[in-house]
């Protein structure tokens, strides 16, 4: 592979599992643990998982194909990548590098706090952690919230640091199996609660009574929260991806991970929330402030809930890992510096934008506020409902009609890969992706504004 203007040889993945374990670890994250059942609760159940599963297999298959294989074209992360296709759409790749430079550092707040529930849990104050009022104060104070984004960051930056090989694919291998074990054995035991049935029959279940076009748009909005997509990690993998790997059959079996994960997940947490009797609507407030109470009025809480936290660890890590391994290596091709110089360069950047972000949720910066919103939400807002559907939104013009798709196809069928699914790679890159992407884009920001509720 071609020595990408940076002081270093490029790194690459030593295979296809290597690859897609790494990929499969950036998909799976928060998003997974967290954001899919408490829309799948919020959304209808069993037909918000029937609609997200078709989607998956049409618009995410589409889009996460297009990414990998103009990163594997170019051998670049997303600013060099747009660059080397068309000059004219090199600010594509600007845009998109801007948003994991985002979302890195108040992910890494996020993650930091699983890090101190895990501790929570692991010191038996489980019960304390149950109560009304911890969350609200533990998130309002200074020093514990920058000092477990700080713990989070640096285990980050420390496995990033390694390099492709020995860090990022290394950890993932480990991981990710470990993670799947984890959520099945959780995933048994709370289905064998009393109660938990109905909340399976609900979860499982399609009822069209619940279909809206509201249910469309939150399974779109999560397909690209939940696989890692238009923000750049995806081109920036591709890019340490070899030749002679199949492009097409890594993007099933990322699929297959990311949506089981997300599955599971849901079967996991909307049972065990039914048969407690709590309130599933918590929204994103549901893994820290409902599922302690959970845990504690369960039989084995305590494990159940360390072993719970763990495993949402594991989720985080390999994606703010994503997160970092992209915006260091943009930072590498772009001023060719050494990854260890590059990786203290991105590690000042989250410091700067992450402690406001730690201090934003009751602390002593909640009162500034960005368009009506603290700093974390409002980095949130700008890169996941403006910035990343801006960003696919011109990544599929600019391959439908600029850069053709053909010119992807050929790169996938490289070695004498097949790559089966072109005609509907090609059809949903240039007609379905659109339409779906200015709808997402326009419903998410009519909905942060306050002027629809979506």
């Amino acid at each position: 592979m071609t020595n990408n203007s940076t002081s270093e040889k490029r790194g690459n993945f030593t295979g296809k599992l290597g690859f897609v374990l790494a990929a499969a670890g950036s998909a799976v994250g928060l998003g997974n643990i967290w954001r899919f059942p408490y829309l799948a609760a919020e959304y209808g159940g069993g037909i918000f998982l029937l609609v997200y599963l078709i989607l998956a297999v049409t618009l995410g298959f589409a889009l996460m194909s297009a990414e990998i294989l103009i990163g594997r074209k170019t051998g670049l992360s997303a600013i060099g990548a747009f660059k080397k296709l068309d000059k004219r759409f090199s600010f594509v790749g600007i845009l998109a590098s801007i948003v994991p430079a985002i979302i890195l550092p108040y992910y890494c707040v996020i993650g930091g706090w699983v890090a101190k529930y895990i501790a929570v849990f692991a010191t038996g104050k489980s019960h304390a952690a149950a109560g009304d009022e911890y969350f609200g104060n533990f998130i309002s104070g200074t020093a514990q919230p920058i000092g477990w984004f700080l713990v989070f960051l640096g285990l980050t930056a420390l496995v990033v640091l390694f390099g492709v090989e020995k860090g990022v694919e290394r950890v993932s291998k480990v991981m990710m199996p470990l993670l799947v074990i984890m959520i099945i054995g959780v995933t048994v035991y709370i289905l064998c609660q009393p109660g938990a049935i109905e909340g399976v029959k609900y979860y499982l279940i399609p009822d069209f009574k619940h279909f809206k076009a509201t249910t469309i748009l939150a399974a779109m909005g999560q397909l690209f929260y939940s696989m890692s997509l238009a923000m750049g990690i995806m081109i920036t993998y591709g890019s340490y991806m070899k030749k002679d790997v199949n492009v097409e059959s890594s993007v099933h079996n990322i699929e297959i991970f990311d949506t089981g994960i997300a599955f599971l997940a849901g079967l996991m947490i909307v049972p065990a929330v039914t048969a407690s009797g709590a309130d599933m609507g918590k929204g994103p407030g549901l893994m820290f402030a409902v599922l302690p109470k959970v845990f504690d009025g369960m039989t084995g809480g305590v494990v159940i809930g360390l072993v719970f936290f763990v495993l949402v660890f594991f989720a985080a890590i390999t994606s703010s890992i994503s997160l970092m391994e992209t915006v260091v290596s943009i930072v590498k091709d772009k001023f060719k510096v050494s990854r260890t110089v590059s990786c203290i360069l991105v590690f000042v950047l989250c410091l700067v934008l992450g402690i406001p972000s730690a201090l934003s949720n009751g602390g002593i910066l909640s009162s500034v506020k960005i368009i009506g919103l603290g700093f974390l939400d409002f980095f949130d807002f700008i890169s996941n409902s403006v910035l990343m559907p801006i960003v696919a939104l011109i990544t599929c013009l600019f391959i439908g009609y600029f850069l053709k798709p053909k010119t992807l196809i050929e790169e996938a069928e490289l070695e004498g890969n097949k790559f089966k699914q072109k005609g509907l790679f090609t059809v949903v890159i240039k007609y379905i992706a659109p339409i779906c992407i200015v709808l997402i884009l326009g419903f998410s920001v009519l909905e942060a504004l306050g002027v629809i509720k979506v």
